[in-house]
C-alpha cells in the first residue's frame, strides 16, 4: 500500500535549519519554514537512514525548466494533493524523464554525445552531512519553494521528502513502497528555472515494479 497522502506544498521559504541528532535524539534533518496561505508549514527532509548517520544517503542535484513539472508551477500557494501517476505533477526519482537515469543502450559515440551537449547527474552516495549540505546550497529565503512529500499529520507541513519506493522486503517503510510519489525539494531561480534535490536511502532499490517494490523481491 502506498503513502496514505501524496501532493506538493507551494510557498516562500522563510529560513531553514539542521535539526541536530546530538541535541534532539532524532535522525538528521533539514527543516524548511514555508509561508503558503494556510500559515508558516515545517518541512522536514530527512537525511539519515534508519541506522544513524553512517547508514547512508544518496542525492543529486538537478537544474529543470518548469514545463517539465507541470501542472505544478501553475498551481499557485498551498498543498495541492497528487494523484500517483504520470501527469498529475507527481514525481518519480525512476520514472519521470526528467530525473530519471537515463538508460546506457546506445553506441558508445552516441551516449559520449548525448553527454557532452546534456551532462549526466548521476547520485551521490555519502553521508547524511553531505547531502544536508548539497541541499543548504539551494536554500535563498524569500524563494519560491515546491516540496514535494507527505502531508504531516502534526500540524502544517510535509515530510517523506525522499524516494518512497524501493525499500526491501522485510524493512518497516516495505508497506509505504509506490509509484509516482516520491519527494523532492525545488527552488524557483530568478532566471524560472528551478534548482531541484533529490534523496534516497542507501538500501533503496534503482529498479522497482508497479506497485514501487524492488524488482525480483518480495
Amino acid at each position: 500500500m502506498p503513502l496514505d497522502s501524496y501532493g506538493v506544498l507551494a510557498g516562500t521559504l522563510h529560513r531553514h535549519f539542521r535539526d541536530r541528532p546530538e541535541t534532539t535524539g532524532h535522525r538528521l534533518h533539514v527543516c524548511l519554514e514555508v509561508d503558503a496561505p494556510a500559515g508558516r508549514h515545517r518541512c522536514s527532509v530527512g537525511l539519515d537512514g534508519a541506522g544513524g548517520e553512517g547508514a547512508g544517503v544518496r542525492w543529486k542535484t538537478l537544474r529543470l525548466a518548469a514545463s517539465v513539472l507541470d501542472p505544478v508551477p501553475a498551481m499557485g500557494p498551498g498543498y495541492h494533493e497528487l494523484s500517483p501517476y504520470s501527469g498529475s505533477g507527481a514525481l518519480d526519482h525512476l520514472r519521470h524523464p526528467a530525473l530519471a537515469d537515463r538508460p546506457a543502450r546506445l553506441p558508445a559515440w552516441l551516449r559520449n554525445l548525448r553527454d557532452r551537449l546534456s551532462p549526466p547527474h548521476p547520485w551521490v552516495p555519502g553521508s547524511g552531512s553531505g547531502a544536508a549540505a548539497a541541499l543548504e546550497a539551494l536554500l535563498v529565503p524569500g524563494r519560491e519553494v515546491l516540496v514535494f512529500g507527505a502531508a504531516s499529520e502534526r500540524g502544517p507541513g510535509m515530510h517523506d521528502v525522499h524516494r518512497n519506493q524501493g525499500d526491501p522486503y522485510g524493512s518497516r517503510w516495505w508497506p509505504d513502497n509506490g509509484t509516482w510519489q516520491d519527494g523532492a525539494v525545488l527552488t524557483r531561480r530568478p532566471d524560472g528555472w528551478y534548482d531541484a534535490f533529490l534523496s534516497a536511502f542507501a538500501p533503496q532499490a534503482d529498479r522497482t515494479d508497479a506497485d514501487g517494490h524492488p524488482v525480483g523481491e518480495g
